[in-house]
């Protein structure tokens, strides 16, 4: 039988190691998405150069470029099933450049961090909820005055002034509509990029 209060010093201790652990683990993954990124400069330098330029129109088409070449896709044979199994570690290093070069303004966390925000989640995406897509929409400024605004691309702001999470942008637009966002966000999910 152990002493009073034994059982809660090893219990603070295994919360305490937990945590030590996690954080050790961010950041293993981190330098792994810095050696990936080091390694894949014909993948990922075009779009760290944009980015770094602040040609965010251009980084964002890029972007698109990026995740149909590392599926072996265009952008009209891309299908939603083709994102349930997309490798993580691309979705993060574009994440992370994303962010870097955005003062953290844009980046797929942060998408992902603005729709679990407004009270998305797993269970909205499986019930492919128009509604919560359409506020999505609204708040990273894709929709306005209850429209889409995809056809008007060419005039959006394409600076450090649009709305926070407007960027990466272009990706997103599918042949399968609100499908292919559902099931993107779930991959963020997934990948644990919240």
């Amino acid at each position: 039988m152990s002493e009073p209060g034994t059982e809660i010093d090893i219990n603070s201790k295994l919360a305490e190691i937990l945590t030590q652990v996690q954080t050790l683990n961010k950041r293993v993954s981190y330098l792994e998405e810095t050696i990936k990124l080091l390694s894949d400069v014909d993948r990922y330098g075009n779009l760290q150069q944009l980015l770094i330029a602040g040609k965010f129109k251009e980084a964002d088409e890029e972007t698109t470029r990026v995740i149909l070449e590392a599926v072996n896709r265009t952008r009209d044979n891309l299908k939603p099933d083709d994102m349930s199994k997309f490798p993580c570690s691309t979705l993060r290093v574009i994440d992370r450049l994303w962010c870097d070069y955005s003062q953290n303004r844009f980046g797929l966390s942060i998408q992902l961090s603005i729709y679990l925000e407004i009270g998305g989640n797993l269970d909205t995406l499986r019930s492919q909820d128009v509604a919560m897509l359409e506020k999505y929409g609204d708040r990273v400024g894709w929709r306005k005055n209850g429209q889409w605004q995809g056809d008007n691309y060419p005039n959006w702001d394409f600076s450090l002034s649009a709305p926070i999470g407007c960027f990466p942008a272009i990706w997103w637009k599918s042949p399968y509509g609100l499908k292919m966002a559902n099931f993107c966000f779930m991959r963020l999910i997934s990948c644990n990029l919240a």
